[in-house]
């Protein structure tokens, strides 16, 4: 006998109900709270026939059901072959757009400097991440637990850590399923008390544990992301301007762009609701930067992927086409966002270098 789709979408109701209830699962309850729409006869054959296989038992004459560990097992596999999709799948669609947006982030910095005579520079789009996706816990010796954390933008965390308990592998199995079933989908914020108290009471004397992990899971969903990747163009834009081209100063000003961990001081959020932020002379962040005027843009494409478009020139800048020349390039990527999302494609963190 195999498991067919209404005999998975059974079990799956039946392990969720018992994780949420601790309480023996009846053909009734099953009725209400899954889609097949069957009658609790026809659910209490279908049961009937998962206990034949081994995936639940009947801890007690005409009691529900709860899962063994053969059922549990199946679940958590299940979990993680979905999850493994998921990262697949988001993986193939970043290959798809990484080359096209790199060039695309150049050919803009290129554009940018040749229309102002000024040097520009763009921030790759960073996602940031801040959900969790999936916990594995897998043992590597006695006392040591490798912790696989996954988090919103298929970023993964492993961490090795060590635990004053011996821990079978079933108690591991339990452990990945309260864990999972009690925090998967939230943010840090809503990791709260609430929630980190009750996790603990479920987990009784593996309290600990439950502890060591939620301190791996804060650090992934806070963790930086992939490194920030900035593209220069017209550095040699500021030789045009007198009060710039001193030899001193201009090569200070083309070793601050040619150093994107610099530049990084300028990828900050807007005041105003353009995400425009103007800085000029003293104002700008960067000490090499003390007799320019900045003006930066913050662009979004949407799902949390954003990133910063600089323009770099002398205190007497063309303020006003400075201004005009950003927000019709904002605009403009808007428009190529969506235009990319009607091809089905999304946009992805990028590898590559400052120009």
């Amino acid at each position: 006998m195999e498991l067919d789709e209404r005999k998975v979408t059974i079990l799956k109701a039946i392990i969720r109900t018992y994780l949420e209830t601790g309480e023996p699962v009846g053909s009734r309850t099953i009725s209400k709270y899954t889609d097949l729409k069957l009658s609790s006869a026809t659910i209490r054959n279908e049961m009937s026939d998962l206990e034949e296989m081994g995936y639940i038992i009947q801890p007690h004459t005409s009691a529900g059901r709860i899962p063994s560990d053969k059922g549990y097992r199946f679940y958590v596999d299940q979990i993680m072959q979905e999850k493994e999709q998921e990262v697949t799948e988001v993986k193939e669609l970043m290959i798809q757009r990484v080359d096209r947006v790199e060039l695309v982030l150049k050919r803009l910095a290129q554009m940018l400097a040749n229309n102002t005579n000024y040097a520009a520079m763009i921030s790759g789009p960073q996602y940031h991440q801040n959900k969790l996706k999936f916990i594995q816990l897998s043992k590597m010796s006695e006392n040591k637990l490798l912790v696989v954390t996954v988090v919103e933008g298929n970023l993964i965390r492993n961490k090795v850590v060590t635990v004053q308990e011996e821990i079978s592998q079933e108690e591991i199995l339990n452990l990945n399923i309260l864990l999972n079933s009690s925090l998967n989908g939230l943010t840090i914020q809503e990791i709260n008390l609430g929630v980190i108290s009750q996790l603990k009471n479920k987990a009784g004397a593996h309290r600990e544990v439950v502890d060591l992990v939620l301190g791996e899971v804060a650090e992934a969903i806070q963790a930086e992301d992939e490194e920030l990747q900035i593209y220069t163009s017209g550095a040699t834009n500021i030789f045009k301007y007198p009060e710039l081209s001193d030899g001193e100063k201009a090569s200070q000003l083309i070793s601050t762009l040619e150093k994107k961990e610099m530049l990084q001081e300028l990828i900050t959020g807007g005041e105003d609701s353009t995400g425009i932020q103007v800085y000029i002379g003293n104002e700008t962040p960067i000490q090499s930067m003390k007799d320019c005027s900045v003006v930066t843009a913050n662009y979004e494409l949407g799902e949390g992927i954003r990133g910063t478009i600089g323009i770099i020139g002398p205190k007497r800048m063309d303020y006003e086409k400075v201004l005009s020349t950003l927000k019709n390039l904002m605009k403009q990527l808007d428009a190529t966002y969506k235009n990319e999302k009607g091809d089905g494609n999304e946009p992805g963190q990028q590898n590559g270098r400052s120009d």
